[in-house]
């Protein structure tokens, strides 16, 4: 029999009042992740993927926003209907977050130290010394050196990258079942990135853990995850096992995100591929497909009627949204090519 899920999502609605109306940030979201796992949930700026890390831990503002529905089942118990002190036992313990600005995640004016111990003495009520000793082993681990002093330091007196490191240490502190991050690598040069995802992913394997991560670059989550999620407008438009989805992407986004990614190839003078137009407003979507407006093969099905998620062949993990998928249709007219023909 096999081992069930640690976290499951089923149907998740994030909803927020605004002077413009109801903003659907994330709208019907559904996924499975077992122990050990990672997942990677892409998308532009504005897609959901944040607000969606946000309504998985409980950490929605308050303010605007409406009662969020759906489900969210972590190792077997309910987290949307949890009150907030139990959530507050599992935050940073059981389920830990790794933010893409480590300079907003780390508190300017309270040494390293203050911060990594507090969370021991609060989670597994070490003594301080113990606390301190276990912050200095989890520093080393992320391979930073002289720990001892990095403790008695504040966070402007570190590098970008150390930075970073240390608020995996901090996630990693108290040995969370799952991780989330979200853009860890974000502003970052791609030397330090690297590191950083190594260290992700080195530090996974050692403790079995979920990993959910979060990043707008397909090539980022290309060799580094199991599995990958698409979102676009608040809706997976499509979710594929990850080799899947590079052998054989069927949505027009997923294949407009990959062309954005500068090749070796390209000399200085390349001009890079951009996806024309901008993410709908989700206070006033589109009636038909949400990408339709950007979608180089748009037809007149995809203005006018949304379409569902549905898989390539029965049995099959890989899901997608649209009407006219990528791989099935290759020769469908584009914008330009229909204008021409006219």
């Amino acid at each position: 029999m096999s081992e069930s899920p640690l976290l499951v999502v089923d149907d998740v609605r994030t909803y927020f009042r605004s002077g413009r109306g109801t903003v659907r940030a994330v709208d019907g979201v559904s996924f499975e992740l077992q122990r050990g796992r990672t997942l990677g949930i892409v998308g532009e700026s504005g897609s959901g993927k944040t607000i969606l890390s946000r309504s998985i831990m409980g950490l929605l503002p308050r303010r605007n926003t409406l009662t969020p529905t759906g489900t969210v089942m972590f190792n077997g118990k309910d987290l949307r209907h949890s009150p907030r002190a139990e959530l507050k036992k599992i935050w940073g313990k059981d389920v830990s977050v790794v933010f893409q600005n480590p300079m907003t995640s780390l508190n300017p004016v309270m040494r390293i130290g203050k911060q990594m111990t507090e969370a021991l003495v609060h989670h597994l009520g070490l003594s301080a010394k113990d606390a301190s000793e276990r912050a200095m082993f989890m520093l080393r681990a992320v391979e930073i050196n002289e720990p001892e002093r990095r403790l008695r330091q504040y966070p402007h007196e570190l590098s970008g990258g150390m930075r970073q490191r240390v608020t995996i240490a901090m996630a990693l502190l108290c040995g969370p079942q799952l991780l989330i991050a979200d853009e860890p690598t974000t502003a970052l040069d791609v030397t330090v990135q690297a590191q950083i995802l190594d260290l992700l992913e080195f530090q996974q394997r050692e403790r079995n853990m979920a990993v959910i991560l979060i990043t707008h670059d397909l090539g980022v989550v290309a060799g580094r995850t199991d599995e990958i999620m698409v979102m676009y407008a608040g809706r997976v438009v499509e979710k594929a096992p990850t080799l899947d989805l590079f052998e054989e992407m069927r949505h027009p986004y997923t294949e407009a995100l990959l062309k954005s990614i500068p090749t070796l190839d390209d000399t200085s003078e390349t001009r890079l591929w951009v996806i024309p137009g901008r993410p709908p407003d989700l206070a006033n979507p589109p009636v038909g497909c949400k990408f339709a407006p950007r979608c180089s093969y748009v037809q007149q099905k995809c203005i006018e009627a949304e379409p569902p998620l549905t898989v390539t062949e029965p049995g099959s993990t890989h899901e997608f949204r649209c009407w006219f998928p990528v791989s099935v249709t290759p020769s469908r007219p584009s914008h330009t090519q229909e204008a021409e023909a006219r």
